[in-house]
């Protein structure tokens, strides 16, 4: 099981991270450091990352402390699905005790499955009420996070993306204003259609969710349309 940082240690890390990342100017060096903190501060880590996502689920910025982050990362875009991609659209933290009995994301476990990964964490970055990106934790035993590090990684993920926005903000504040403003959009979109999805089909929010990416990306076309669509009333896969 994992092991609980006491409350003085914990204070002390998030003191660490908010110094940290005050003092820099560039998102790319903030989300390293923010990525080596968190690996540094949950027992059983082998590897940390930060990812900055778009209202599209793209990729603006990352930084990670290991190789495997990497590449596990990469599955998940090129998948579409996966622990950290549902943690920022469901705005939810994300917890894998054993990936080997896991049955959400088939084709990323499948991408995964040669990796040294048995455990994963991952936490959404919210500032305001826009979820910029995702803080990922990954482990090589199975069972090395429980409740508590989902907790622990929250609370890391709070105050680190409000700073990771300031940043953002004073080096594109126009570009982040818009996005802001696609962002909610696409979520309330994504949101509602899921919703429509749960009902029409009975289908748990992260089933539902996979289904509109997976038809998004077989299309090739944005999330938001393939939303617009179910709201509009055409049939979605399955029906």
């Amino acid at each position: 099981m994992a092991q609980h940082l006491r409350l003085d240690e914990l204070s002390t890390v998030i003191a660490r991270i908010q110094g940290l990342l005050l003092t820099e100017e560039k998102v790319n060096t903030a989300v390293r450091l923010l990525a080596q903190a968190a690996k540094e501060s949950v027992p059983g880590t082998i590897g940390a990352g930060v990812s900055l996502l778009n209202a599209r689920g793209r990729r603006t910025s990352s930084g990670y402390t290991d190789r495997i982050v990497s590449e596990a990362d990469a599955a998940q875009y090129e998948c579409g699905e996966g622990p950290c991609l549902t943690a920022w659209a469901a705005e939810e933290p994300v917890l894998v005790t054993d990936l080997r009995d896991e049955l959400r994301w088939p084709e990323w476990r499948e991408a995964v499955a040669g990796f040294p990964v048995r455990a994963v964490v991952s936490a959404p970055l919210i500032a305001g009420k826009e979820s910029i990106g995702t803080l990922k934790l990954y482990a090589a035993a199975a069972h090395a996070y429980d409740d508590s590090s989902a907790a622990l990684l929250q609370l890391f993920a709070g105050p680190a993306a409000t700073l990771l926005s300031h940043i953002q903000a004073s080096e594109a504040p126009r570009r982040m204003t818009e996005g802001l403003q696609v962002s909610l959009y696409t979520r309330d979109l994504v949101n509602r259609a899921c919703g429509v999805l749960m009902e029409r089909q009975g289908l748990p929010h992260d089933a539902a969710l996979h289904l509109l990416i997976k038809q998004a990306r077989d299309e090739k076309v944005p999330l938001q349309h393939v939303s617009e669509r179910v709201l509009a009333g055409t049939p979605a896969p399955g029906d």
